[in-house]
């Protein structure tokens, strides 16, 4: 290594913590949010509210755990397809991150 040129690994580490970090907060704000609407769907449910009513806020409690696992694989994507700084091979191949991904369709 050229001791003249700065090392950009740590900034790119430190970088990369902090999207990792935003992102998981991210996660955690979309299965909150799904979580207090399932909580209203129960209490709907317990209230014998319309079906109608009960279904759309079901759908969208639906909508919002399946924005969370496209939100978990979107950021996990390229940390799962590239190989690790060791040499090692991908924690996920691409076909075993589309069949995780699929999952979710």
């Amino acid at each position: 290594m050229n001791p003249t040129l700065p090392n950009p690994a740590p900034e790119t580490t430190e970088a990369a913590t902090v999207e990792a970090e935003a992102a998981s907060r991210a996660v955690l704000n979309r299965l909150r949010r799904a979580q207090g609407q399932l909580a209203g769907v129960i209490t709907m449910v317990e209230e014998g509210r319309d079906c109608r009513d009960v279904v759309t806020q079901l759908a969208a409690v639906s909508r919002a755990l399946d924005r969370a696992g496209f939100k978990i694989i979107a950021g996990r994507m390229r940390e799962c397809l590239t190989a690790p700084e060791d040499g090692g091979t991908p924690s996920m191949n691409e076909a075993e991150l589309e069949k995780l991904f699929l999952t979710l369709a």
